[in-house]
């Protein structure tokens, strides 16, 4: 796999790494060691934004342990996708056709809508609140536990030393690369992967300097 790391600000692509799976500390690290030698100034990292690999963790730790690490938001919500739906689908059990598929539908709307309340929560107190209320409903218990385990995380963008954080992940990335150059192709081998991510972080620094 490609891992690779992006400056929101200047919208910099930092050279990627080629590793065998996100668990690796060391993968992590050699990505942000490369991102060193091509410029970034570690000590003034302060954020980063990621899927909540573990390796990561461990090397933010091990490197750059001033910097918090914010969990994305999009991916908190696949990760709660599937016991939604499993939560959602008990309000249908013993109704047939249109009645079940209304009666799911307003349970799915309920349950969203408390945990939005906790995602998009303006303060840590507000989301505590709003989590409590995500907790007290019939069907969303565990829906509660599962968000509690990353509800810091979720929440590092407020803080006034992560001011101006994202709260997503940058997947473009992974869309960007397998649709221009790469197109979704087996490279077969990982140095042919890593010429072709390495290729594509250049296209992708210098395509806007184009129109200048």
């Amino acid at each position: 796999m490609v891992l690779a790391l992006v400056d929101h600000a200047t919208g910099l692509l930092w050279p990627p790494v080629v590793a065998e799976e996100e668990k690796s500390e060391e993968s992590w690290c050699q990505m942000f060691r490369r991102a060193k030698l091509a410029g970034l100034d570690l000590d003034q990292l302060r954020g980063v934004v990621s899927d909540g690999a573990t390796g990561l963790a461990g090397c933010l730790q091990a490197m750059v342990k001033w910097a918090n690490h914010q969990r994305c938001v999009w991916h908190l919500w696949r990760k709660l996708g599937t016991e939604l739906a499993r939560q959602a689908a008990k309000k249908g059990v013993g109704l047939f056709g249109v009645a079940a598929q209304a009666a799911r539908e307003r349970a799915r709307r309920e349950l969203v809508a408390l945990i939005q309340a906790v995602v998009d929560a303006a303060s840590q107190e507000e989301a505590e609140l709003a989590l409590a209320k995500l907790q007290a409903h019939e069907l969303g218990a565990e829906l509660a536990r599962l968000l509690q385990d990353h509800l810091d995380a979720a929440l590092i963008y407020l803080s006034m030393y992560n001011r101006g954080l994202l709260r997503v992940a940058p997947e473009w990335l992974w869309r960007d690369f397998r649709l221009r150059l790469s197109r979704g192709r087996n490279h077969a081998t990982k140095q042919r992967l890593e010429r072709a991510a390495l290729v594509w972080a250049i296209y992708r620094n210098f395509t806007p300097a184009q129109s200048l």
